[in-house]
């Protein structure tokens, strides 16, 4: 019974700097753009408050943006949550309010979408507006051109403007990651041109040309698309002036001769042809008179990274 009495002693010293320990939500001040972690310009800031307060005059919706320093330790969609339901975004009948929230010192950012914005701004329009908008910019660390695209981003995506669908699948990968899958994509196709280069008549052309359109649609997803021309252009070019300089040096007419002495007709030579092989493959002081409209939240909405 004692250590009964004790633990729960322990438990009413611990529970008030539990709460204590919580990373306090920012007053909502009558504002919208809160730039607490001071990464906007004023201009900025000016610029999105007045475009906010035209947007939710003109549909009742409201979006706020809180920048922070850091989390604190905090988890981003719970704290995200809590400053969501204390700043009571979006009107109490329709729920349609936004939170889009950016921690500077983690990296890490969070679009919080109210109940009555789910429909419209869905996971994957949030998903995608962190990072086709927000990531790129933020990696070269320009916040104003950020912010000022995911808000965009997200009002045209209420309004039906903003497809969910990517264009580019590779997106949101790094530069290194790039260089390794192109690295892999090229040695595939590069297997396949070595047997064409040192196969021998028709056969090596043959794969010559159906390696085109392999060469001009795997490698533009790496480069970008924009540049589909330059893997395509080297392997037009290399591939028959390799074969050409191995069809005029004594190497190369060695293979040949290897090549097509085991295709031939005679014996059980015949079967042991070449093959291909079968790899297995802040803020700012406008005036506006803005508050929380009584709108909740359910835990919609997208977090990401940069």
């Amino acid at each position: 019974m004692m250590r009964l009495y004790g633990l729960l002693f322990l438990l009413l010293l611990i529970a008030p700097f539990s709460s204590i320990a919580q990373k306090p939500v920012p007053e909502l001040w009558g504002q919208r753009v809160h730039d607490d972690a001071q990464v906007l310009r004023h201009e900025t800031i000016d610029a999105l408050e007045q475009k906010l307060k035209v947007y939710e005059d003109s549909t009742s919706n409201q979006i706020a943006i809180l920048t922070i320093q850091s989390l604190e330790g905090e988890v981003l969609e719970e704290y995200s949550l809590r400053v969501a339901e204390a700043w009571k975004l979006g009107k109490k009948e329709k729920d349609n309010g936004v939170l889009l929230l950016i921690a500077v010192d983690d990296h890490k950012m969070r679009i919080e979408v109210g109940h009555g914005l789910e429909g419209v701004l869905t996971d994957a329009h949030s998903n995608r507006i962190i990072r086709n908008e927000m990531t790129p910019n933020f990696r070269n660390s320009d916040f104003d051109t950020g912010v000022t695209a995911a808000v965009d981003a997200i009002i045209k995506s209420i309004g039906g403007e903003y497809s969910a669908e990517d264009t580019d699948a590779m997106a949101d990968l790094t530069m290194t990651q790039r260089i390794f899958i192109g690295l892999g994509i090229f040695a595939f196709l590069g297997i396949f041109a070595f047997f064409g280069i040192i196969a021998p008549g028709s056969v090596g052309w043959i794969i010559y040309f159906f390696l085109f359109p392999f060469y001009a649609i795997f490698p533009a997803l790496v480069v970008g698309l924009q540049y589909w021309y330059v893997p395509l252009s080297i392997y037009a070019l290399l591939f028959p002036i390799i074969k050409f300089w191995l069809i005029k040096t004594g190497w190369g007419k060695q293979i040949t001769s290897k090549m097509n002495s085991g295709s031939g007709k005679s014996g059980g030579r015949s079967s042991r042809g070449w093959s291909s092989g079968g790899s297995s493959f802040g803020s700012s002081s406008s005036g506006s008179s803005f508050s929380g409209g009584g709108g909740s939240f359910g835990g919609g909405g997208s977090s990401g990274s940069w």
